[in-house]
């Protein structure tokens, strides 16, 4: 791939926490065109720029038109990053500039394999298979229809639901990273990183980290979920491998998504992907696929 640069008049510089509602706006009007709807939301950009890890300046472009901010990416770390263009500014170069730059940092920092989710079929998804991304694995959100409950499941003796507590933080932590680790091919999150996206999240309020307890009082399974609008978001749901099969996933959701309800959802979404083999669970308590998108990645050395 020959080096391009960006057209005449755009200039770039580093991202600061400042500029997450522009950031959001590039993102929200890119979701709009490719989608139909706005998926992402601010505080989801505030919780990864908060990690204690993370240095956004170090990490991050932004592409301005005068004062308009147009485009952006950012390294988030190992092998994912994001990045956007405001569609009217496409098919000028920009998002293979943006590319390019993705490349020539992970390069620096020794990464061998850097990816990013585009909505299938997207402008984004067109791009990157020209420019030699391969997919990786495919992921669907899926969101139950309103007037739509899930089944409840009752949990097996000894076995409780409730909020989480400040107590519970740590025991949370392990449970979700453990269970994620499984199939995401990542360092392990440390607890700062993790409260910095979970009970550290704009807006985060008791009644979104739910936990199931076992028979001795720990916490062997986790919902994190807030409501965006009038959806209810499931954003982790986990359960100890040693505690599966016994319905406290369903039991989790249930739970969840009527928490939310009572927060003013009239629906409910999660996100899932094709590592975890969790799609057909998901059909089957009522979920619908909303919409796809596929994980490509280019190999660097």
């Amino acid at each position: 791939m020959s080096v391009i640069s960006l057209p005449a008049g755009l200039t770039t510089r580093p991202l600061t926490l400042a500029d997450a509602p522009a950031v959001f706006a590039v993102i929200a009007a890119q979701e709009r065109h490719d989608l139909g709807r706005v998926e992402v939301e601010e505080a989801d950009l505030i919780t990864d720029w908060q990690r204690p890890s993370y240095d956004l300046g170090a990490s991050s472009v932004a592409v301005l038109d005068g004062e308009q901010m147009v485009a952006y990416a950012e390294h988030l770390g190992e092998e994912r990053y994001d990045a956007a263009v405001v569609p009217s500014y496409r098919g000028r170069g920009v998002g293979t500039w943006l590319a390019q730059w993705v490349q020539r940092l992970g390069r620096e920092r020794g990464v061998t394999i850097l990816g990013m989710p585009v909505a299938e079929g997207s402008d984004g998804d067109r791009l990157l298979t020209a420019l030699g991304y391969e997919v990786r694995w495919t992921s669907w959100v899926l969101r139950l229809p309103p007037g739509t409950e899930i089944p409840a499941r009752p949990l097996p003796a000894g076995y409780a639901l409730r909020e989480a507590t400040p107590a519970d933080h740590e025991q949370v932590w392990t449970v979700t990273e453990d269970a994620f680790l499984e199939w995401s091919a990542r360092e392990r999150a440390t607890l700062a990183d993790f409260a910095a996206q979970v009970w550290q999240r704009p807006g985060s309020a008791p009644w979104q980290l739910r936990v199931a307890t076992g028979p001795d009082g720990q916490v062997v399974g986790v919902a994190h979920v807030w409501n965006a609008g009038t959806d209810t978001y499931v954003s982790r749901l986990a359960v100890a491998r040693a505690h599966r099969g016994r319905g406290l996933a369903q039991a989790l959701l249930v739970s969840a998504f009527a928490a939310g309800r009572e927060h003013g959802a009239t629906s409910s979404s999660l996100a899932t992907d094709s590592r975890t083999g969790a799609l057909g669970l998901y059909e089957k308590v009522g979920m619908r696929v909303e919409s796809t998108w596929v994980h490509r990645a280019v190999r660097l050395v």
